[in-house]
Parts: C-alpha cells; structure tokens; sequence
C-alpha cells in the first residue's frame, strides 16, 4: 500500500536520540538569540538597560526566590535585603495582596541599583480567592467558553492583587489515577487536553499588557504525568513515538495560542532529567516550536539534577540546566551561586545569558512594570474585583456544570423541595477546607458555601435536615455509625457526602489503594441497611474504585472538589435546577490491577485486552472500566439517529460528519456529542479508537437537534519510529455516540493525497 507524509505544524523531525541525550557534556553551548527589530522601543529600551548591568545583576535577573512562609517545595535558598541591593532578584512566588506586595517592589525599587522591577508569581491554578473546581473537574464540563472563563475570572481576581504571573496550566496528560497530580490537567486524551490548554492560556493572557491578565505558563514540560506506578516525581520511560503523539501536543497548543512562559518537569524522560534536557528546551521548544518566551525551573529542580544522578555539584547542576535552556531557577539560588564563576571559567557563554536576560526584561516590558512598577497594586481594584458576585456566580454555575451523574436507579435524583426529612451523612457534608481541593491559593475556608448550608439555602426551614458526620477520614472510630443509621432510618431519604481530603490528591500525594479512605465504605453500609434512598456524593481529585460504592448507592454524583460555591452548586443538581451534563475526562477503574486504564488503548494479536472480550487477561476482574472516559448520565434521556457520513472522504481530504440528537426526555439538557475515529489497517499498531471531535449542545426537551463535524484527514495520522508523521491511505472507522464505549459505526475510505 502506498504511504503519504506529511508535514505538520508540531512536527518535531528526525533526530538522533542518541547524540541529542547527551547530558553529561560540559562544553559551553550557545542558544539560538531571537532577531529583533532595528528601531523597536522594547528592543532599544531593554538592550540599553542590558549595556547598564554588571554581570551579577544579569544573573540577578535569571533568579526566583519565595517570598512568604507559603512553601510549595522544601525550603531553599532565603530572600534577603542582601539579594535586593546587589540586583540578585528577578521574580519572587509565593507572596498575595496588593499590600503585601507592594512593600516588597518599593524594597527592592529602594535598594537595588538599577530600580528592574520584581515578577510576581503564584500558583492560581483554579482560582485565586473565588475557588473555582480543581481542573480536573472543570474538564469534565467539555466546555471551552467556561475554562476560558474561569481562567480570565483568576487572572482578574490574582491580578487585582498584584500578581504578574501563574504557574498554570498543567496540561500534562495523565494516564494513572494513582498520580496525584492527576486533579491539576484535563485526563486522559490528548485531543481534549490541547483544546483546553488553548483556552486556559487565552484566557490567564485575555488582556496581556494591561492590570487585569496574567502570563500563563505551560507545565512540566514534559511527560511528568507518566511516572512508573503512579509515583510522583518517578522517572518517565516511553517510546519516542508515543512522547510525540501523546504527551507533546497539549504543549505545542499552548505555544500556538501565545503562552509567554513554560516550566520544566521535574521527571527524567528517557533517562535524561527534563530540567537538564537541551533537546527539549532549546532544539525542540525554541529552534523548531519557535517559542519566544522564557522557561523557569521548577521548585529545586535545578539543585535535584545531583539527585538524578547527573550532576555532582551545584556548579554542574547549574550548567546542566542553563545550557539546557532554562532561564530562570526557581527557589534553589544556584544560578546566582554558580554562573558567574563558570562564565569566568569559560563554560557558560555570555551570549547565551544575555539572551535569558532580554526573555525576562521584556517580559516585565510588555506588562508595563518599567513605566510603573506598582500599576498593579490598586487596593480599590483589589477590594472590587476579588471575590466579586460575577467571579462568585460563575463558581457556582462552572461547579455544577463539572459534576457527572454516574448513576442514577429509578431516577433517584433530582430530589424533590418538598421532600419532608433528610439525612445528611458523611465527613464533607459541613467541611469547607476540604472541597476546595489543593492548590487552592489564597482561597479562604469563610468563603466557602458547604453542602449542608447549600442544602439549606435551597430548601429553607420546610425540611428537615439531620446533619450527622459518621466518621472522619482516617479516624478508624465507628462510633457515630449508630447516630447516622437512626438519622437515615428516620428520614425521607439520605445524601451521603464521602471521598477524600484535599491533600489526598495534588503534588506528592499518590496513592496505591484508590478506595474510600477510612471508614466511609462501612458507613455507606450501615446508610444502606436503613432501607432508605441512598444518594452518594462523592468528592475527590482522582479516579476512585468505586465497584462496591455503585452497587451500595441509588444515585451516584461525581461532584469532585467543587470550590468556593460547593454547596450551592451540589445543592442545584441534587434538586434539579440544574441539570447534569458533565462527562468523565478520565476513565475509572474497577480495581487498582487494571491501571493503566485509559479508554484508547492500542490493538493486540489476541484482543483479550479490549472492552467487553469474553477472553480477560485478568482471570479476577473484568476487562472494562467500571465508568468509561466520555462518561455520563442526565436527567433527560438522548436519542442518536443514524451517523450520516459519505463513505469517501473528499479530495481536499475533509469528511463532513452529522447525526440527530433527540432529546426524548422530560426536561431541556445539554448533551456532549463525540466523535472517535479508528484506523483498521496501519503500518504500527494504533488506537482500538481516538477521540477526534466533540460538541456540547442544548437541546429542548422533545426537540432534536443536528450535529455536524468536519473531519480531515490530517488528524488522521501518527509518529513512527522514524519521528515521521506520517498519514495513510485506508479504511477508517468513523464512530459517533454519547461516551466512548456508547458508540455508532461507520466506514470512510481515504485514498490519500492525489
């Protein structure tokens, strides 16, 4: 069969794995210098600072320090009036508020020489004060318009308090849900992830140059989000074709769509830490993605290169980053330790540092800190923009959009306002810390709405609630079992609200046994032994094993960590004025055995391996996800009519695609309709299927709406061995439905380019 190669704009090319690996190299390395325009006021501004600066305040430029008792990391390398005198300060995370802030620019604008001002950063990762859900969550929503949102509405709030930049968002695709960093990204597939990775960065950069916008920063560049068995920090072992196919791409979208900053993973890769990866950082990220902005260290991940095993000193570590092409060091302090000495000592080149150096100032440039270095402390802007009613209203509206209905017996839910008495159980029911999830940043427990005043607020005085813990997370105690099972006993129906704690999920925090932690299985049985409709509420940052929690629940609601308006947003769908609409972004397994457990799996010679076989590979547990990627449940009912496709694509490669959907329910819903494409017969193994396209509709109940795609045939194709991405001719399953194991069939031929 003929084959076709194209090129396409993420292509990374043919390279030497070998040769482009070496990180051990000590030789001086010069980096590509960006051309610039003869003329330009930024240049001609920023080149005349640059001719004022000794070589210290160079490197001063190229250092991060933390600025508070907020430690995202171990304690590094300490801020002092030291670092600000001698001009050893480029960028301080970690500090919030325009007053406290504002002391720290007027410090170093009074004791540094050449008055550069500071870069303020800090991790608003979902939200600043309004706390918006964790990302994971947010994903689940499908819905581009609100993660632009919510990014635009946290870059308003940490802005309005100073704030220059975030370290977000994390597109790393992750594949394991025992990684706790897992709740940061967007799941599973690729193709999802880089649509909202675009609109994450347009939305932190909405507005960039004025008060209101933050520069975004794309992170960890790269593969961190496939360490082996799930463990945080843990090397990363791939081929090179699943790195370009799987794991690149969300960051290339972030390039496409302008993000101004990128941050290195801590991982190696391929037996190449990523801190120390020049072929990441400057042959692939700058010289081929023709990326402009400036990457930053993560936090010690300069000074850990000597606990990789490939630098023995703080001297070779510095190189090893530097030459690699990181700009800035967070935390640690090594560059202004180590780089002077070593470009007196010939091994860092003074072009190379130059060129760091003019990233960052014209970073600072382009947010008008030169003009003025405090045009972002406004404490009136402060006070009205954060935690303001439009920020606090989109919360709610977002949290409720997040949550996936995942089951829901003899429609259970939504709940009536007039039921009589209800039971609320569990150790998140009055709990504000722990439903913001990690990394909440500034976000505050008095802010937080919990479920048993959202419930409230809905119902007023009418019902009666019966508010009782039952247990704690990790406390092994069971002695409000009895307290909780005459509360159930006595009521109408029963809302338990379980799942983890907060720091069960995020950095450092994964987990081996992916059950309910403590004694919250045990308490949903003592709930369902009261004979009472049980509706489980689930909060958490990662996939759970839930097998035995769906066979115990009537009605099972993923509501992960829903942020500040968490109460009201559960309270909404739990009593119908919202309708469910939200669809997994990650798959759930059934047991911990099955992980990795993404729905795209490759072919095999004996597909025991594939959904629904009636041969396992497994000979204890089912081949399939207990809840599928694509996943979830409505109020409503929807009906697909017959996929209407030709069955060749078009010469100028493109296969226009649509199908009816059909609200045959009882009330208006959303329904995100998918499109997953499969190549029967390749050269390489590929995908069982991919997805390839989705939309998020509204369709009135009774009423029918149709759905069209455009498909091109250059999305069809993948990485070889020889980093080719090649697309051929073929035969192509073309498949359309409500999840990606609830799917319709089709066949399209591609002929190939004429």
């Amino acid at each position: 069969m003929k084959r076709t190669i194209v090129a396409i704009a993420c292509a990374i090319g043919c390279f030497c794995v070998g040769n482009a690996h070496n990180v051990n190299s000590q030789l001086p390395q010069k980096r590509e210098k960006k051309e610039v325009k003869v003329g330009d006021s930024e240049t001609k501004f920023v080149h005349e600072l640059m001719q004022k600066m000794t070589l210290t305040e160079k490197i001063g430029q190229l250092s991060q320090y933390v600025g508070g008792t907020l430690l995202t990391g171990p304690q590094s390398g300490a801020l002092s009036d030291s670092l600000f005198i001698r001009g050893m300060v480029g960028s301080i995370l970690n500090v919030g508020g325009v007053d406290n802030l504002r002391k720290l620019q007027e410090k170093n604008m009074q004791l540094s020489r050449l008055k550069i001002p500071i870069l303020f950063a800090f991790d608003v990762i979902h939200g600043y004060k309004t706390i918006f859900p964790t990302p994971l969550a947010e994903s689940c929503t499908w819905d581009l318009d609100f993660m632009y949102e919510t990014s635009k509405a946290a870059a308003i709030e940490a802005s309005a308090s100073g704030i220059h930049w975030t370290f977000a968002p994390m597109v790393d695709i992750a594949r394991d849900p025992r990684w706790g960093r897992i709740v940061e990204g967007a799941g599973e597939d690729t193709y999802l992830a880089c649509k909202i990775a675009e609109a994450r960065v347009r939305g932190f950069q909405w507005n960039l140059g004025k008060p209101n916008s933050v520069y975004a920063c794309a992170k960890h560049f790269v593969a961190y989000g496939a360490p082996q068995a799930g463990r945080d920090y843990a090397p990363v072992d791939i081929s090179m074709s699943t790195l370009a196919e799987v794991y690149l791409p969300p960051f290339k979208a972030c390039v496409d769509a302008g993000v101004k900053t990128f941050m290195s993973a801590f991982n190696s890769l391929n037996g190449v830490p990523a801190t120390g990866n020049r072929w990441l950082m400057t042959n692939l990220l700058r010289n081929q993605w023709k990326f402009q902005g400036f990457v930053v260290s993560d936090w010690n991940a300069v000074q850990e290169l000597k606990d990789h095993g490939v630098a023995a000193t703080d001297e070779e570590a510095s190189l090893l980053a530097f030459n690699a092409g990181v700009d800035m060091n967070m935390t640690d302090g090594l560059y202004n330790r180590c780089l002077e000495k070593a470009l007196r000592e010939g091994r860092v080149d003074i072009k190379a540092i130059d060129a760091s150096v003019e990233r960052i100032l014209r970073a600072k440039y382009a947010l008008g800190l030169f003009e003025d270095p405090y045009r972002f402390f406004d404490s009136k802007r402060e006070r009205t923009e954060v935690r303001s009613n439009s920020a606090m209203t989109l919360a709610r509206k977002v949290a409720a959009s997040s949550m996936v209905l995942l089951k829901n017996s003899q429609s259970t839910l939504p709940l009536s306002k007039h039921t009589n008495r209800i039971a609320l159980i569990g150790p998140l029911v009055n709990n504000r810390s722990e439903v913001m999830g990690s990394w909440k940043a500034r976000g505050e427990d008095k802010d937080v709405v919990t479920v048993l005043e959202g419930i409230k607020n809905k119902l007023g005085s009418a019902v009666a609630i019966n508010y009782v813990q039952g247990c704690d997370f990790l406390d092994p105690s069971t002695q409000e079992f009895s307290k909780a099972f005459e509360a159930a006993k006595q009521s109408d129906v029963v809302i338990a609200v379980v799942g983890e704690k907060a720091l069960m999920s995020g950095e450092s925090r994964s987990r081996a046994v992916l059950r309910l932690p403590g004694q919250q299985e045990a308490l949903l049985d003592t709930l369902q032994k009261a004979g009472k409709p049980l509706v489980v509420v689930l909060m958490n940052g990662r996939p759970l094993c839930l097998e035995k929690v769906d066979k115990q629940a009537d009605a099972l609601l993923e509501a992960w960590f829903p942020g500040t308006q968490c109460g009201n947003a559960v309270a909404d769908i739990l009593f119908g004025d919202a309708v469910p609409a939200g669809k997994l972004t990650t798959s759930f397994p059934l047991s911990e055995g099955q992980i990795p457990n993404y729905y795209n799996y490759k072919r095999s010679g004996r597909p025991g391996d594939m959904p629904h076989s009636s041969t396992v590979r497994h000979i204890d547990v089912p081949n399939r996800n207990l809840y599928p990627f694509g996943y979830g449940l409505s109020y409503t009912k929807f009906s697909y009519g017959e996929i209407q496709c030709a069955n060749e694509f078009n010469v100028d490669g493109t296969l226009q695609i649509s199908v009816d959907v059909t609200n045959t329910g009882g009330y208006d819903g959303e329904e995100i309709v998918q499109l997953y494409v499969a190549d029967k017969h390749a050269s390489m193994v590929r995908p069982v299927k991919e997805l390839k396209g989705f939309k998020k509709v509204f369709i009135p109940k009774g009423e029918t709406v149709r759905v069209d795609f455009t498909l091109n045939a250059r999305d069809l194709g993948f990485w070889n061995n020889e980093m080719q991405y090649v697309v051929e001719p073929g035969i192509f399953e073309i498949m359309v439905g409500s999840s990606s194991e609830d799917l319709q069939k089709k066949e399209a031929i591609w002929k190939g380019d004429k």
